[in-house]
């Protein structure tokens, strides 16, 4: 196992050069960047001699887990991409830290970075998942970033939907190509949210394939300048601007019209009977005797009574015959 340690920074080429006029100790606390990019680095040991490291280069290694750097407090930039990372962690303690490269690893989720108070750059392109997974965001990192993250790259991770990047309201640049993103409407409503987004890559994901799909998110964003890797046209986006506002507008005229209208003729009238009177009712109406004290209404229908009232008339008219009155 390849260990990232003081001595083996010791041996490095840029401490040969320099140990004539100094001790390991000076060196290591003058140190600012650090590279062991490709050096089959698995694990990082105490460096806590680096106090004042701003820069650090771990990318192609085989590293399995973010530990030990809690003393580098002045760390700004770390590469990490292209490693066996699984999990963000043991990262709170890099306040400074404004770029962070996690691109290429094994990371499902994107989590662990709420003390990241400063973080303006965020790369997870690429991760190694699961057949059928995704990259997810953890709520609790996505709302501690929403005010200082300005670039995201989230390329080739299988993701669907974006609703959970909205908080992301400083973003000026989003990188995410080779996803599945394939709901035009929500992307509108994410990015309408982003009025500072410049710079926005979605190529290759099904959404692309959409109907007016350039037209429409360059209307959108209303400062955008490259879509999909194209620049855009300030002319092209004013006429497409101001050709949705026309549209908008006719819009709003026409559903206007449609409630005057409905003010104006609330009852509708019927072309073979006339208006429909709120009182009208026709004589095979029922008519309900009130119910009394929670009791169920007795029901009698006109048609009934007046059918009654004809049988017993009948019935009297005949017995007078047989008495010989009539």
């Amino acid at each position: 196992m390849v260990r990232l340690t003081v001595h083996l920074i010791a041996k490095s080429s840029n401490h040969s050069k320099t140990c004539r006029s100094g001790s390991l100790q000076q060196y290591l606390k003058k140190l600012t960047h650090l590279n062991f990019s490709n050096k089959s680095i698995e694990d990082i040991d105490d460096l806590s001699m680096c106090r004042n490291l701003t820069v650090l280069y771990l990318y192609d290694n085989q590293i399995s887990q973010i530990c030990n750097l809690g003393f580098a407090s002045n760390l700004t930039h770390l590469y990490m991409q292209n490693n066996n990372i699984s999990c963000i962690e043991n990262l709170s303690s890099l306040h400074k830290l404004s770029k962070l490269f996690l691109g290429g690893n094994s990371i499902t989720v994107v989590e662990g970075l709420e003390e990241l108070k400063n973080l303006k750059e965020l790369h997870v392109e690429g991760q190694r998942l699961p057949r059928g997974e995704k990259l997810v965001f953890d709520p609790r990192s996505i709302s501690s970033l929403s005010e200082t993250l300005c670039i995201l790259n989230i390329c080739k991770n299988n993701i669907d939907e974006i609703w959970d990047l909205a908080p992301l309201r400083k973003l000026t640049h989003l990188f995410a190509a080779d996803n599945q993103l394939q709901d035009m409407q929500e992307l509108e409503t994410v990015f309408s949210q982003w009025t500072q987004l410049r710079l926005l890559d979605l190529s290759r994901n099904p959404v692309c394939h959409k109907p007016k799909y350039r037209d429409r998110l360059i209307t959108v964003c209303k400062i955008l300048e490259d879509l999909d890797g194209k620049q855009i046209n300030e002319l092209s986006r004013q006429f497409l601007i101001n050709w949705k506002a026309s549209k908008d507008a006719k819009k709003k005229l026409e559903d206007e019209k449609d409630i005057k209208g409905q003010i104006s003729n609330p009852l509708t009238t019927d072309i073979h009977m006339g208006p429909k009177h709120l009182l009208a009712h026709d004589r095979s109406s029922s008519l309900t005797k009130p119910s009394e004290f929670g009791k169920p209404g007795v029901t009698f229908r006109t048609d009934q009574v007046q059918a009654d009232s004809r049988g017993r008339r009948s019935r009297g008219l005949n017995i007078l015959m047989r008495r010989g009155r009539l």
